[in-house]
């Protein structure tokens, strides 16, 4: 079940977040390769977040998944939440940071089924 969370100074007050949360659970679920009723999307804004002393838009977002996740989907990630946060909340892919979790990685594989 993956998760997307972004947090960005952007005031949402008028913003179509209907359009965001659709777009962004399109995007994670194809790039993961998950059914869309299985991505969570959080969406947080006006949060105080300064860029390089800075207040102009910005965003952080995080992924959280169980699987699903390498070097490939990483980037895709990074471009397409990236491209959706400028088009829909006028946030410049250079004031974007993604950071992707995958749980499984690093889990030893049991040999015992």
């Amino acid at each position: 079940m993956p998760c997307l969370y972004i947090t960005t100074n952007v005031n949402l007050a008028g913003v179509d977040t209907a359009a965001i949360f659709a777009a962004a659970t399109t995007a994670v679920s194809t790039i993961i390769g998950k059914p869309e009723n299985f991505v969570m999307v959080l969406l947080k804004g006006s949060v105080a977040i300064s860029f390089g002393g800075s207040g102009e838009p910005a965003a952080f977002a995080e992924v959280v998944s169980m699987g699903g996740i390498n070097s490939a989907v990483k980037k895709k990630l990074i471009h397409s939440i990236g491209s959706i946060l400028n088009e829909k909340l006028s946030v410049p892919p250079a004031r974007f940071f993604l950071i992707v979790h995958d749980t499984t990685a690093g889990r030893p594989v049991s040999s015992k089924l």
